[in-house]
């Protein structure tokens, strides 16, 4: 019953790592009584020569090493395709990747293509990205989601943002398209354009900016505003380390509280969370939109967030081994990557920038229904990924919804809602989910909820677990 079809799993740093006593328990744990002597010869032999019992060759060298330290796997399935009972005998002399015979001919195991097939594979795997080996460290691993608001960020936080050129470039472009729409070629060397940075951080976007600036042609007056004392202060010394004294002035304080002493062209703002409005984006842009013009443009104009049904097991274990409903009814940033997800993600809520209505409501409410494709067939459903994809101006964007995610940029890693109990959904069902967004006095909240096939409490009912 076992052909063996030998591949890496995802690429050479999966997650699970073996060593060949595990792997021949592994494989002995898929066989049963009725199992050939046959299959167990192949099984045998292949979970020895992966692991200890080749060492000629290059591309032999690389999988016994790399195997072993990296975690490739190996999945044997299929028919019998080759009879070797008698392939090896008391009286064999065992070569390095053969078998001398009793008639003295060196004779080459049937599996030993394959096994030189796996060395292949491993040659040509690609070297990790940057990207790839920041996230590596965090696949699957459960976070509580930055209150940049409520908490002043540390350094090391900052340091690792500032490290995503991907994100700031695309800023620098928003910025440069916005120059060139707000001032005319004719009138760029009289017009001053007030530009302000809420919530400015240690300075990359004032830079972005900065650099807009000079690509354009156009003069910028930079109102760098930051609540976080620490990052003031590496702030200040950033601008008098560039000469950036006399366009750049820093504001210590809470951007809706401060006064400001005019009123800006561009509003530029990095406040966006994995699920775009979840560090309360929308409450400090309309605080900060009073000293925005009329006219003035906001970076960015718009943001929206997407939902998407999952199965992931390990997530739902690991939210479960708390043993409370309070880490049931918490959202989670987390690299996903042993995930299944099941439909392609649906908008949630949006946020448009700057909305001068008076009767401005943060709250949201979103009942979403999930066609699941007709080849998923039966599945358990652990939770909701979450994203969120935000328009920068006109048609530059930046995001990490899967469909339009922003190559290249680890700023932000998914949002997971877990669910307290998996929902079963049948082969040809649909799911159905309601969420809302709930502002109070004080405090901003989601609640969600699963209200088909089945029905499931309404999660973090009031923020009673979870609230930014």
């Amino acid at each position: 019953m076992w052909i063996p079809i030998l591949r890496s799993l995802s690429h050479k740093y999966e997650d699970y790592i073996i060593g060949p006593h595990k792997l021949w328990d592994i494989l002995l744990e898929t066989t049963n009584s009725n199992t050939s002597a046959t299959t167990l010869a192949q099984l045998q032999y292949l979970a020895k020569m992966t692991f200890k019992g080749v060492h000629k060759g290059a591309k032999s060298r690389a999988i016994a090493s790399g195997a072993s330290g990296s975690g490739m796997q190996i999945v044997i399935s299929g028919e019998d395709l080759h009879q070797i009972t008698a392939w090896r005998s008391e009286k064999s002399q065992e070569n390095n990747d053969g078998a001398t015979g009793e008639d003295g001919q060196l004779r080459k195991h049937p599996l030993k293509p394959y096994l030189d097939y796996i060395g292949y594979l491993y040659q040509r795997t690609e070297p990790l990205s940057e990207q790839e080996r920041f996230e590596i460290g965090y696949r699957d691993f459960l976070q509580a989601p930055l209150q940049p608001l409520m908490d002043n960020l540390e350094a090391q936080t900052y340091e690792t943002f500032e490290k995503d050129t991907m994100k700031y470039d695309q800023y620098q472009k928003a910025v440069h398209a916005a120059l060139l729409d707000r001032v005319p070629e004719d009138k760029a060397s009289a017009i001053i354009t007030v530009l302000m940075v809420v919530g400015a951080g240690r300075g990359p976007l004032v830079r972005a900016s900065l650099q807009a600036a000079r690509e354009t042609g156009r003069n910028l007056r930079v109102y760098a505003v930051e609540k976080n004392p620490n990052a003031v202060v590496t702030l200040n010394s950033l601008i008098k380390l560039e000469g950036w004294e006399d366009v750049v002035t820093v504001v210590s304080g809470d951007m809706r509280q401060w006064a400001a002493p005019e009123k800006a062209d561009i509003l530029v703002s990095e406040l966006l969370g994995s699920f775009g409005d979840n560090e309360l984006s929308p409450e400090c842009l309309d605080g900060a939109q009073r000293f925005l013009k009329e006219d003035g443009i906001s970076i960015p104009s718009s943001y929206t967030s997407f939902i998407q049904p999952i199965t992931a097991s390990k997530l739902y274990n690991d939210v479960k081994s708390h043993k409370d409903i309070t880490h049931f009814e918490t959202a989670y940033v987390v690299k996903l990557h042993s995930v299944a997800r099941l439909a392609p993600s649906q908008p949630v809520f949006t946020f448009i920038h700057p909305n001068f209505s008076p009767r401005r409501d943060n709250r949201r409410y979103k009942k979403l229904l999930f066609e699941l494709p007709a080849d998923t067939g039966s599945v358990l459903v652990h939770g909701f990924a979450g994203y969120f994809d935000a328009t920068l101006y006109k048609d530059i964007h930046l995001g990490i919804e899967p469909s339009t995610a922003t190559p290249n940029m680890f700023s932000w890693f998914s949002i997971f809602f877990p669910l307290r109990r998996p929902v079963y959904i049948p082969a040809g069902s649909a799911l159905e989910a309601q969420f809302w967004r709930c502002t109070g006095a004080t405090k901003v909240w989601y609640e969600w909820a699963v209200t088909g096939p089945s029905v499931s409490p309404i999660h973090n009912c009031g923020g009673r677990s979870y609230w930014v």
